[in-house]
């Protein structure tokens, strides 16, 4: 019997939680909305934060990949002024227009890490990257069974297994994304490759992520499933099953 593959949330899905919450979406150009249709993926991180007890103000990036390899970002401003008040959202493309909307009082300019030039030009990959503070979006749903299934599916020998399966009974609720792959992986005609990742939470409060990646580099062109610990070591077996192609 075939276990079902849980696919992750498509890149449309965060973008209209985005719009749908935002004060100030009608102000996007309409030119940016029209290209974050054809998004293949997506990322988020958290950019900047001031936790203080008159007000809560946070900013994100939100970062989607498109089908010609550049990458669009928007930047997501939120703001509540006393514990129980309602949460304001704002969004933005610019981020010198994101920059002074988290500067506004009362803050001042050093509330907002200056974006310098080289920042400016990250590129999608390169933000997934980064050591960021990751916005987990959890859903508590048979998430130890999630993990267990995830693990029987795998097809490398090299996969997680015993520790990593003990450790992920207590696992109380899950996120998956897809992630972005490196730069210059590419596939022969009739190839693909997906990286995806499946973040667990614990009952202690403690992550653990676990990488699956989906290929067709097989000699009768079938889905394999392969799992890793780490994404660097997610990303060694694309690459070597992409030499071989």
């Amino acid at each position: 019997m075939s276990v079902p593959y849980e696919t992750p949330e498509s890149p449309e899905n965060p973008l209209t939680r985005l719009l749908g919450r935002a004060l100030n979406s009608f102000e996007l150009p309409d030119e940016i909305l029209s290209r974050l249709d054809f998004a293949l993926a997506y990322d988020t991180s958290l950019h900047s934060a001031h936790h203080s007890a008159t007000l809560h103000q946070e900013a994100y990036r939100h970062c989607w990949l498109l089908p010609d390899g550049s990458d669009l970002t928007l930047w997501e401003i939120t703001r509540r002024s006393a514990p129980g008040n309602e949460m304001l959202h704002e969004v933005y493309a610019d981020p010198e227009e994101a920059r002074v909307a988290a500067s506004r009082p009362p803050f001042g300019p050093t509330e907002w890490t200056t974006l310098s030039s080289e920042d400016d030009e990250l590129s999608a990959s390169d933000l997934v990257a980064e050591e960021t503070v990751p916005h987990r979006e959890y859903v508590p749903d048979n998430s130890a069974d999630h993990a267990r299934r995830l693990l029987r599916r795998a097809e490398n020998e090299d996969c997680p297994r015993e520790d990593i399966a003990e450790l992920l009974r207590n696992a109380f609720a899950h996120e998956i994304t897809q992630a972005f792959t490196r730069p210059g992986l590419r596939a022969a005609a009739g190839i693909g490759f997906a990286l995806y990742e499946h973040a667990f939470l614990l009952l202690d409060g403690t992550e653990v992520s676990l990488w699956e990646v989906e290929h067709t580099a097989t000699p009768d062109r079938r889905h394999m499933c392969e799992v890793y610990e780490t994404e660097g070591e997610a990303h060694d077996a694309m690459e070597r099953r992409a030499r071989v192609l």
